[in-house]
């Protein structure tokens, strides 16, 4: 069985993968001052609950954006699992040409999620995922990574209206129904999610007029992916699992150097 670690600057995902096949997954909060040893017991824990044997895990991948947490993470595979893990980056084969001006300046998670939707769904196509940061990234036909675009993630954005404004309090992220709104806590709903929808729809707008194709497929993964896409049909499909998806697919492509 495979070990896969999604590590964000919010969350991190790990899954379970048997056979090819997603069999168990979870999310936890990235902390950064986690020893290894803390990092091992929860993840014993979480192997317990769901009846897993951690000496059933044959191989481990990770991607992450989080360097800061990657020597416990490291260590703590090696101690608690006895493998050495696949680290996503520079070395790594993933089967996608990169444009980037410099490579090595591409998320791993970017290039993990470009590498399962054209996998998954072909080409050419634009990955949405809404994280920290929500990423924009266009993939062509012919399997080359573009490029893409980074803005604020919505709670990132939300956080910052509420830090700079004394008098607005913060709320839920609930679909108020309208935009003309008759009271502060849904005005504020109303501007923070339907003005995020607006310029989704115009980066991706954008994005499909610069791959000048009439059939280019828009995937969205991550925490806030469901709610974005249920207010707007840009978005064809929604992809729970893609980066984790991704990670498995990669692993497939580097497990003969193990």
């Amino acid at each position: 069985m495979l070990l896969a670690f999604d590590v964000g600057n919010t969350n991190i995902v790990l899954g379970v993968y048997k056979d090819g096949e997603l069999t168990n997954y979870w999310r936890m909060s990235t902390d950064k001052g986690k020893t290894s040893d803390e990092l091992g017991m929860l993840i014993n824990q979480l192997f317990q609950y769901e009846n897993l044997k951690m000496e059933e895990i044959s191989d481990v991948i990770i991607s992450s954006v989080v360097p800061t947490i990657m020597h416990s993470l490291q260590h703590m595979t090696e101690k608690y699992f006895n493998k050495k893990a696949i680290v996503i980056g520079p070395g790594i084969k993933t089967g996608m040409n990169i444009k980037y001006d410099n490579p090595r300046q591409v998320g791993a998670d970017r290039i993990v999620n470009a590498v399962a939707a054209f996998k998954k769904y072909g080409g050419p196509i634009v990955v949405v995922d809404f994280g920290t940061a929500t990423t924009f990234c266009a993939i062509n036909e012919k399997c080359e990574y573009l490029g893409g675009s980074i803005t604020p993630g919505i709670i990132v954005s939300s956080d910052a209206l509420f830090q700079r404004a004394a008098k607005l309090t913060r709320v839920e992220l609930n679909k108020p129904g309208t935009v003309i709104c008759k009271n502060t806590t849904k005005s504020l709903q109303a501007g923070i999610i339907y003005g995020y929808v607006g310029s989704v729809i115009h980066i991706v707008d954008m994005m499909k007029k610069e791959l000048k194709s009439d059939d280019v497929k828009v995937i969205a993964t991550g925490g806030l992916a469901r709610l974005i896409a249920s207010e707007t049909d840009i978005i064809d499909e929604v992809d729970s699992f893609l980066t984790l998806d991704g990670l498995q697919i990669i692993y497939d492509m580097n497990k003969s150097k193990k």
